[in-house]
């Protein structure tokens, strides 16, 4: 008798879901209540258990096809269970189920080589419970020193990486890169003492993970396919770390740069022709491809963005946003730095940027214009008496903004001194939720990336964000003569809820006043 297995009930107002991850495959021997398949939706990730013991005999919808709530995704035969039981191998069923489960922390256990230590989740921050394994930086079996990092942990805010407690070898990993695991929850076990006794077990099961079998019996992605298939390779010449014993297309490019076995591709029988003309085809002449051999790639968004994504939509969605632009002659400051840099940097031991000059500026401004630094809260208007400004900078995993605490009370040198940190940390993924939490204004710099002029969106609760742009020569009128001058554009997004037009515009004129008269910095004017 065949059982349907359906989506279950994911929650009020979640109507679908996308299949993530299916953790058997059609034929597999299944016991009631064992995780078969992960569904996503925009609030959780949920696992959807067996109905009844049996095989699985269908599988109707794929992973990453969108599926409705009700909707039938799979189906067990409980009539073939005892026969494919008896010839099935549970070994590998119950290492996936161990691995999605991710069980919270118990005691150390005495093992072969040692103590048996959990490695837990660690406290990630106020207000954040939960993370996704990003990536585990050592394979089962594999030996480490103490404090030296096993696995990163993704949130919203940070990427964390969790550190070997003592000396020791990997000897089990429960929670998959992809899964989202609790604080406390324990990710993998290490054991102490002696590695190569705590490592026989492991390297027994390497083969169903990473082995020649196991990755040749996967499906592979068609970039892969392509690079194996470009360098002469077999899916079983190549080590497999991906999820699930995947081979990956970084699998193959480390295969190929370590001087793997790669047959040699035979040479053209011929020598190639001269090139010609180019030659227009139309698209009705051109063969038909197979779809599972175009170009085209799915990769899982990390927590990071996953967020970035939704504010900057909340942003748009809630705040009326709107963006006034001006000009600014780079001249007076672009001469300022040119007279001092040397001394200042010979004083301060860091280079004199535009970041310190435009903070100065910014705060200066918003001592003028209050509503900007002013957030809305229901129906009431926070004003804030500091001035805590968020520097977005680019990361490992995106854009992130670390916020300079009382910006007002720091001098150039040390805004230029935290802008360099911030930049350094967010390179190394080293921020802290600490460092990523509160601000009341941002600044933004899309000129190191080469922009002319963009619109920033808010960093809700904020009520404004300053854009600056690159400096582009150009002709502008001086005196009445055309003079060329280093200008650039800024542009100031603010919620028009709060801010009016009037004190938009003027807050951005103190900005251009301050930055083409840097004097006035200094005299607060």
């Amino acid at each position: 008798m065949a059982t349907e297995i359906k989506v279950p009930d994911m929650g009020e107002s979640v109507a679908e879901g996308t299949i993530a991850r299916w953790f058997k495959t059609v034929g597999e021997a299944i016991t009631a209540d064992e995780p078969l398949v992960e569904i996503e939706t925009d609030k959780v990730t949920v696992e959807v258990p067996a109905p009844s013991s049996g095989v699985l005999v269908e599988i109707r919808a794929d992973e990453g096809a969108d599926v409705e709530v009700g909707s039938v995704i799979g189906a067990i035969d409980e009539t073939a269970s005892a026969t494919v039981k008896a010839d099935s191998k549970p070994t590998a069923p119950k290492a996936q189920e161990t691995k999605t489960e991710a069980p919270k922390a118990k005691a150390p256990s005495k093992d072969a080589g040692g103590d048996t230590i959990d490695i837990t989740v660690p406290d990630l921050g106020e207000s954040v419970a939960e993370g996704t394994v990003g990536r585990w930086l050592k394979k089962v079996g594999e030996s480490f020193e103490a404090d030296e990092a096993l696995v990163e942990i993704e949130t919203d805010k940070v990427t964390a990486e969790l550190p070997a407690p003592s000396a020791g070898t990997l000897v089990e990993i429960l929670a998959d890169e992809g899964v989202d695991v609790e604080v406390g929850a324990v990710v993998g076990r290490i054991a102490t003492g002696d590695a190569t006794a705590a490592s026989a077990a492991p390297a027994a099961e390497a083969p169903a993970s990473s082995g020649d079998t196991g990755a040749q019996d996967l499906p592979l992605a068609p970039a892969v396919r392509k690079l194996l298939d470009d360098n002469a390779l077999k899916a079983s010449d190549v080590e497999a770390t991906g999820r699930d014993g995947r081979i990956t297309k970084g699998d193959v490019l480390r295969h190929l740069e370590n001087g793997g076995a790669a047959k040699s591709k035979p040479a053209p029988s011929s020598a190639p022709a001269a090139p010609s003309a180019p030659t227009f085809v139309s698209a009705d002449a051109l063969p038909d491809r197979p779809a599972d051999e175009r170009g085209e790639e799915r990769v899982r968004m990390t927590k990071l963005r996953q967020t970035v994504a939704r504010r900057l939509k909340e942003a748009q969605n809630s705040a009326a946003m709107l963006t006034t632009f001006n000009e600014i002659d780079m001249q007076a400051v672009m001469d300022l730095r040119a007279r001092y840099k040397d001394d200042f940097e010979k004083k301060y031991g860091i280079k004199l940027g535009f970041m310190s000059i435009f903070v100065k500026a910014a705060v200066n401004a918003l001592k003028e214009i209050p509503a900007v630094n002013a957030e809305i809260h229901g129906d009431e208007i926070i004003y804030k008496n500091y001035y805590d400004i968020g520097i977005a900078v680019g990361g490992v995993q995106g854009l992130v903004v670390p916020v300079m605490r009382d910006a007002d009370a720091k001098n150039f040198a040390e805004i230029e001194a935290g802008v360099t940190d911030f930049g350094k940390r967010a390179r190394d993924g080293d921020l802290s939720m600490k460092d990523l939490t509160g601000g009341t204004f941002t600044i933004t710099n899309g000129g190191i990336f080469g922009s002319m002029l963009s619109t920033p969106i808010l960093n809700p609760p904020q009520s404004g964000i300053l854009g600056m742009h690159n400096i582009v020569k150009r002709p502008v009128v001086v005196d009445d003569e055309i003079v060329i001058r280093p200008m650039m554009y800024v542009a100031l997004s603010y919620d028009h809820r709060i801010v009016d037009g009037r004190e938009a515009v003027t807050f951005l004129v103190r900005i251009k006043q301050a930055i083409e008269d840097p004097e006035r910095l200094l005299i607060g004017v």
